[in-house]
């Protein structure tokens, strides 16, 4: 490495949070819990439309949108409204995986500055990290709200490397998304890719430098590419 790394950049939906309970919020307005899955992927088809189109879109505005089109249709407990709102809140409820509060004081203690850069809301992050008494460990809590565009488009990378006054070349990205880890490659970033489900890295993204399968692993895989 050229560059040594001294920040390290976190997505935070999926890949410090923990998504698994929005299926049961689907459950709970008489929804399928696999139509948690289909909500995600199509809330972040359309924000990477609106990105590649040149429009930066709101991620709860537009996770409501999409919700609200894949219940019409199904046989819902309570008015199409209500369900909306229902599962659009559990957002706000989730927690971190279990590996994560030990992995980001390692590496905090480790001396590296951590960061957040989410398509989602720095407040929500901020609220799923203080429940998880890692708040402190964070030096900024940052969101594409605030960016050019969304990640993956290399201006919310070069965002995050603004906000903080970092060198692209001294940051890694870790993350649980493929297209994450690309994105951040391009810009110049490190990247980490958190494997959590045992799947495998699709041959047409940039490949990561680092691949885990826990946050807890990251310390010492960093420790001994020095």
């Amino acid at each position: 490495m050229t560059t040594a790394i001294s920040v390290i950049v976190f997505d935070v939906n999926e890949t410090l949070s923990d998504m698994s309970p929005m299926g049961e919020r689907f459950n709970e307005v008489g929804a399928p819990a696999e139509l948690a899955k289909l909500w995600f992927a199509t809330l972040l088809r359309d924000g990477f439309a609106l990105t590649a189109s040149g429009d930066n879109g709101s991620f709860a505005a537009i996770g409501a949108d999409a919700l609200r089109g894949l219940l019409t249709g199904v046989e819902l407990n309570r008015p199409l409204d209500a369900a909306v709102d229902h599962v659009m809140s559990g957002m706000t409820g989730l927690g971190v995986h279990p590996d994560v509060p030990d992995g980001v004081s390692a590496l905090a203690a480790a001396g590296f500055r951590l960061i957040t850069l989410s398509n989602g809301s720095a407040q929500i992050a901020g609220k799923l990290f203080s429940e998880a008494g890692i708040r402190e460990a964070f030096e900024s809590l940052l969101s594409v709200e605030d960016a050019p565009a969304w990640k993956p488009a290399r201006a919310s990378y070069e965002y995050a490397a603004a906000a903080s006054r970092a060198d692209p070349a001294g940051m890694l990205l870790v993350a649980v998304h493929p297209w994450d880890i690309h994105g951040a490659a391009r810009a110049g970033l490190h990247t980490a890719w958190l494997n959590r489900t045992g799947g495998s890295y699709p041959d047409h993204f940039e490949a990561p430098e680092f691949i885990i399968t826990a946050l807890t692993e990251l310390p010492a895989a960093l420790a001994a590419a020095h």
